[in-house]
């Protein structure tokens, strides 16, 4: 009886499964980022109170509406596809990582569907109703949105900084630097948050807040971009996972 190892077909370099884990990590962080035009698509709904009584499309609002639902799903879909990983470097913060990113995607769809139930409200949904009864309908709705705005795409941000960030500077998996921004920027940005909270004006983006944004989006950004174009630096938990990856590529046939 004899044992001989036969080699299935190799992988092609750069496309190990740990490469596809990154670049599609990557690929959903970058994908987050294309809600900044809602800045402008929600204007006229979140500066004039009478916006529920005007007339005209509601396209730019749906069009917004639709993004962040995108932005929801590629929040999580960075977190789910990151576990596998980074928990090999602490499983108990990769799960809050992962916790964080679900309650981030609810508060967003949260804020999304009192958006959607305004434009309902608009499009003649309240039909009878008094003008005056309209517009505090229209800006309780809009309220609601601002307060999940604050809480879901200010705060959890910096709440996912702290836990990935954490876990990607203790494991090197990225350049150092590139967690730095984001655990820098996530105590500055808390601070901002816990100002509006109690300055009672949520619906107002500060200059201090617009600031204190900065190093966690270039956080984000960055560690996208690194994921797609280079991916995960060597280390002990690349190496081990490597090593797992190249073993499963070969069996033993037993004649």
């Amino acid at each position: 009886m004899t044992t001989t190892m036969h080699a299935t077909a190799a992988k092609p370099a750069g496309m190990t499964s740990l490469r596809k884990t990154a670049l599609v990590a990557g690929i959903f962080y970058l994908i987050t980022f294309i809600s900044i035009p809602t800045l402008a698509l929600y204007g006229p709904l979140k500066n004039h109170r009478d916006w529920i009584l005007t007339s005209g499309s509601s396209t730019g609002v749906l069009v917004g509406a639709f993004l962040e639902v995108i932005v929801a799903l590629a929040g999580i879909g960075t977190a789910v596809t990151l576990y596998p990983v980074v928990k090999r470097q602490n499983e108990g913060m990769a799960l809050g990582f992962v916790t964080s990113r679900l309650l981030e995607g609810a508060m967003i769809f949260t804020g999304v569907l009192s958006l959607l139930s305004l434009v309902s409200l608009r499009q003649g949904g309240a039909a009878g109703a008094n003008a005056a009864a309209l517009v505090a309908t229209g800006a309780s709705h809009v309220a609601v949105y601002n307060g999940t705005m604050l809480l879901g795409q200010t705060l959890m941000p910096c709440i996912n900084a702290l836990l990935l960030g954490t876990l990607m500077y203790r494991s090197r998996l990225v350049p150092r630097i590139i967690p730095v921004l984001g655990l820098i920027g996530a105590p500055l940005l808390i601070a901002a948050v816990i100002a509006t909270l109690f300055g009672g004006d949520i619906g107002h983006v500060s200059a201090l807040r617009a600031i204190a944004t900065l190093p966690v989006a270039a956080w984000e950004f960055s560690l996208g971009v690194w994921l797609v174009v280079k991916g995960f630096k060597p280390s002990p938990i690349t190496a081990g996972m490597t090593a797992a990856d190249t073993a499963s590529a070969y069996h033993d046939v037993t004649a």
